[in-house]
């Protein structure tokens, strides 16, 4: 497999160094707002005589680098905007290929730190401790420690965590027990263990007042304990979730299945960090019904964490698969016609994400190009929707689920614990359907990976659950001021949840609507009242698109009282392109800025364009 650049790491690049594994040692610090730490690293070198080497950091304080017992120089060079600084570190003794040594680097984090939220207590649940989380994809691991920072290199890890007795740590790895600090009786000391090679990025670390319940043979859910019971519900499909995504992907290699059930401010739907998936506890609707993330996240555990994306330009590879074996799982719970109709929102969503960009937009090409380019800017939902289209298109071109399936069953099998291009994919569904070469011509990958916009071709999809949608849309869509009086709740009283967020999707294509269409939908829908976090997210946002001043107050409220990126950036943006909500969105940003995660509140900075 080829070398493939990584632009977004100033590290030697896996070609020169492997670093193998990694044993932090680190006092996570509240008042400061910091991680004091060491953290050893066994590096391997990759050709002879290596000299040197350079490391991925980020607003780190470097103490000291020590190799053998002797302390070594460094330099830490000039800060590369997003990319942070490169540290280069001198090595006593040349490297022949193959050797390894271990570098053991003392340093702090910084209160900054983009991989970093610090919660004081008052925004947490409890309100009585203070709260720390992680978020390292795509690049935020050298904000934490000094790494080759790219999903080409894969290491296992160990780690020691001293934190204040009353407050408990857990990581993306096995628990390995606590004890009491020797240096201090205040704080004890938690282990973990990864003997399973990951890529960097899927470091994480929480620190709060966590309970946990057990949920099924190998998953707790943990979380503050004011959620901790609602959460338990909430992903009690869990264990069955598993057993399809093993049968599907093959053996779960990593033992423990945890959830984590974060503050408000965590800015994804859920992270996959092994053993620990991390979730926004915008899933709690009460009735289960976005659990799909839930199998989206255990999806990742063989997409992505086996099989991993080489560099962040093929950041589809992780997502485009994942959503596949996601909307599978959902298929053998619910139904068939219900994978379907998942898929054909999903194309929906694709379709949003393309008119937010322009068509032409380089993002919305399913390879990208990050030259130059933050990672977190490009994030949207075409890596995942176009990545699934693909994929979705191809199940129908070569025969089938049961076909397709085959393939990703082997897929995964080949490239386990390695990092693979798009290149690499494609040579290897060539392999795997030898027998049908002629068909997989008539495909123009081309257009498929290179070209902005929609894709070449739109798959089939089955429109029985998504008919409703469709037809009561379109009735509000066509009504005139005297249709409003044949509106009433019976017109949702067959549908589900599932089926309201895709009536309100289709909706939003047609916004803005007249502000008297809304009222009326307000009148008999009530749709204030509902707290799914997705009806809510898309409800607000027809309000707002369609000028309708009563819902400002509303839309400000979701905006800020949880920090989603899907439903905050939207959120905020809406509002303020509304004349009439503009000046208090704004006034709003920086009031919740220094509150708010550091991605989050640099992210929605530059949509309002005031950062």
């Amino acid at each position: 497999m080829a070398e493939a650049l990584d632009w977004c790491s100033l590290a030697s690049p896996a070609s020169v160094c492997h670093i193998t594994h990694l044993h932090l040692r680190c006092a996570v610090d509240f008042a400061r707002r910091a991680l004091r730490a060491t953290v050893q690293l066994t590096v391997r070198s990759q050709e002879d005589s290596l000299r040197s080497l350079i490391l991925d950091t980020k607003d780190l304080k470097i103490e000291q680098v020590v190799i053998n017992g002797q302390e070594v120089q460094f330099c830490l060079g000039e800060r590369q905007s997003f990319r942070g600084s490169p540290l280069e570190i001198t090595l006593p003794v040349a490297l022949s290929k193959k050797q390894e040594v271990v570098v053991e680097i003392s340093y702090e984090t910084s209160p900054q730190s983009s991989a970093l939220q610090w919660l004081t207590p008052e925004q947490t649940s409890g309100k009585k401790h203070p709260y720390l989380f992680s978020q390292c994809q795509a690049i935020h691991c050298r904000a934490i420690l000094p790494c080759q920072d790219t999903p080409s290199v894969k290491l296992t890890y160990s780690a020691e965590v001293s934190i204040p007795n009353d407050l408990v740590a857990l990581m993306s790895a096995v628990r390995d027990g606590e004890a009491p600090d020797p240096a201090d009786s205040s704080r004890k000391i938690y282990k973990f263990v990864q003997k399973v090679p990951i890529p960097c990025y899927l470091i994480a670390l929480v620190v709060g007042a966590l309970e946990s319940r057990k949920i099924g043979p190998r998953t707790l859910v943990w979380s503050e304990k004011e959620q901790v019971e609602k959460s338990a519900l909430e992903f009690s499909e869990t264990e069955r979730m598993l057993k399809i995504a093993e049968d599907l992907g093959g053996p779960y290699v990593w033992g423990q299945y945890d959830l984590l059930v974060l503050p408000p401010s965590f800015p994804y739907g859920g992270m996959e960090n092994p053993c620990l998936t991390f979730v926004t506890p915008t899933l709690l609707a009460g009735d289960k019904s976005l659990s799909n993330v839930i199998a989206h996240e255990i999806s990742h555990s063989w997409t992505g964490n086996l099989v991993t994306n080489k560099t962040w330009d093929h950041f589809w590879l992780n997502e485009g698969h994942t959503v596949y074996l996601e909307r599978h799982i959902c298929g053998r719970l619910f139904g068939e016609k219900f994978r379907h109709f998942h898929a054909l929102g999903g194309w929906g969503e694709l379709q949003n994400s393309i008119k937010t960009f322009g068509d032409t937009h380089a993002f919305t090409k399913l390879v990208v190009s990050l030259k130059d380019v933050d990672p977190d800017e490009v994030y949207s939902s075409v890596p995942y929707e176009k990545g699934f289209a693909l994929l979705f298109y191809l199940e129908q071109l070569l025969g089938g689920p049961e076909v397709f399936l085959a393939f990703l069953k082997a897929y995964v099998k080949e490239f386990s614990y390695k990092s693979i291009t798009t290149d690499d994919w494609k040579a290897f569904l060539y392999s795997h359907f030898k027998d049908k070469t002629d068909t997989l011509n008539q495909v123009d990958w081309n257009a498929w990976f290179f070209s902005p916009g929609l894709p070449p071709v739109k798959p089939k999809y089955d429109m029985t659950l998504t008919e409703a949608c469709v037809d009561l849309s379109q009735r509000w869509i066509k009504a005139k001021e005297d249709d409003l009086g044949t509106f009433c709740s019976a017109d949702l009283k067959d549908m589900s949840s599932h089926q309201l967020i895709e009536f309100l999707a289709l909706m939003l294509v047609a916004a803005p609507i007249p502000v008297s269409h809304v009222q009326r939908m307000q009148e008999v829908y009530n749709f204030n009242a509902v707290k799914n976090s997705e009806i809510r997210f898309r409800w607000l946002r027809l309000c707002i698109q369609s000028k309708w001043e009563d819902a400002i107050p509303l839309a400000l409220e979701m905006a800020t009282g949880q920090g989603r990126l899907k439903f905050t950036r939207p959120l905020f943006k809406d509002l303020a392109a509304f004349d009439k909500s503009r000046g208090v969105a704004l006034s709003t940003y920086q009031q919740h800025k220094a509150s708010m995660h550091p991605v989050t509140a640099m992210l929605v900075g530059k949509d309002l364009k005031v950062d």
